[in-house]
């Protein structure tokens, strides 16, 4: 009887381990989901993800970064307007467009703004510092610059940059252009992880028919735009 009785206990404290252990593994495993449901934060996936390094340090110097012209100019009620089309060109490509779109400013000067990001030698290895261009918005000079048309959506993701994102996973992706995009309310706030940005990188032009205006970048990343006739 004592045997039985013995031989029972010890198949309720198997049983009851095993429990224990079940629910053990599903606890980690539901605490693994969890804090793997929180994004990353930047720094992690700066200094985490080789991938993304590699990529930043197979950046090239840039020059052309797109182009305007002007579709039309008429005057309304006394006042003048024009239209244009802007083009960001592709990064290897100057002759492929990844973004094209059409504004209407009033006047005929119109000012392009860019955010300009750096990545100094804290993040590559070479020493050589590289840069993205990222274009912000157009405006005319009777509207504040806060109140401009946007070229680029701020927080997402330029199609110019995208084999940066493919290095990256979706969550990682959002976090890391959302942090990029925030520089320019905050040029330093990155500036330890050895990213930082140059704000308010503008050029104006008064804009005439029949030129193309081409936006370059300098040695020092200022936007200059060139003045050519259109074929």
């Amino acid at each position: 009887m004592d045997i039985a009785n013995a031989s029972r206990g010890r198949g309720r404290l198997g049983a009851l381990l095993g429990v224990a252990v079940f629910v053990a593994v599903l606890g980690a495993a539901g605490a693994a989901y969890w804090f793997s449901s929180f994004p990353r934060s930047i720094a992690q996936i700066l200094e985490d993800n080789r991938q993304l390094r590699s990529a930043v340090e197979n950046l090239s110097a840039e020059s052309q970064i797109g182009y305007a012209k002007v579709i039309s100019q008429e005057t309304r009620d006394g006042k003048l307007f024009t239209r244009l089309k802007f083009v960001e060109t592709d990064r290897n490509d100057p002759q492929k467009r990844v973004l094209e779109r059409e504004y209407e400013i009033e006047g005929d000067v119109v000012h392009f703004d860019a955010l300009v990001v750096k990545f100094d030698s804290k993040f590559v290895t070479d020493g050589r510092e590289r840069a993205l261009y990222l274009w912000r918005r157009v405006y005319g000079e009777t509207t504040a610059p806060m109140h401009g048309m946007p070229i680029n959506t701020v927080g997402e993701e330029p199609g110019r940059y995208r084999e940066l994102g493919a290095k990256l996973s979706l969550k990682d992706r959002a976090t890391f252009w959302s942090e990029v995009w925030q520089l320019s309310n905050d040029p330093d706030r990155l500036k330890d992880l050895g990213v930082t940005a140059i704000d308010g990188s503008v050029v104006y032009k008064k804009l005439q028919p029949g030129l193309i205006y081409s936006f370059k970048v300098s040695n020092t990343g200022a936007l200059t735009a060139d003045v050519t006739p259109a074929l």
